[in-house]
């Protein structure tokens, strides 16, 4: 399996946006900067975190985002599922039908055994990022700081953090 680049990205801006404070917000395009990537591209994921109601939006020239929920209250599964829609992963087309000699009808009354297999792991690995929350995630970052991330982050914020009034 593997994620878009997307889901790498908003999982940053969430984490990012954690660290405000009640009235502040960040802009798409101060999220983009800090993490060197597209801003039209970051856009559109913001859009999904907005629908999905993980970030909200403060419209206007002095607007950007700020968390919707608490990070105690965004799982990985949250923001992945913003981004890359709910839609598992493996889709099983039952190809045991096609080909030249398909299978006699018989054998499709059971789901197939890799579809099966497949929703399997998809389960373990959705039940695994619901564990994890935006907090527990800051909370292993600040234990690992020796003060060089806060310090990169908090000078970044301090330029670029909008204050709503």
């Amino acid at each position: 399996m593997k994620f878009g680049d997307g889901v790498e990205q908003a999982i940053h801006s969430v984490a990012m946006l954690a660290g405000l404070e009640k009235g502040q917000v960040l802009s798409a395009a101060a999220l983009a900067e800090f993490h060197g990537i597209s801003p039209s591209y970051l856009l559109k994921h913001l859009q999904a975190l907005s629908r999905a109601g993980i970030v909200a939006t403060v419209p206007g020239p002095k607007g950007g985002y700020h968390l919707a929920k608490t990070p105690k209250e965004i799982s990985l599964l949250d923001v992945v599922l913003a981004v890359e829609g709910p839609e598992p992963a493996f889709r099983c087309k039952e190809i045991r039908r096609n080909g030249p000699n398909p299978l006699p009808e018989k054998y499709y009354s059971a789901p197939c055994q890799i579809n099966a297999a497949m929703l399997r792991a998809e389960r373990a690995y959705r039940a695994e990022l619901r564990q994890v929350t935006i907090a527990d995630l800051l909370a292993q970052v600040t234990k690992d700081d020796d003060g060089s991330l806060a310090a990169r982050s908090c000078a970044f914020l301090d330029a670029n953090v909008r204050t709503q009034s």
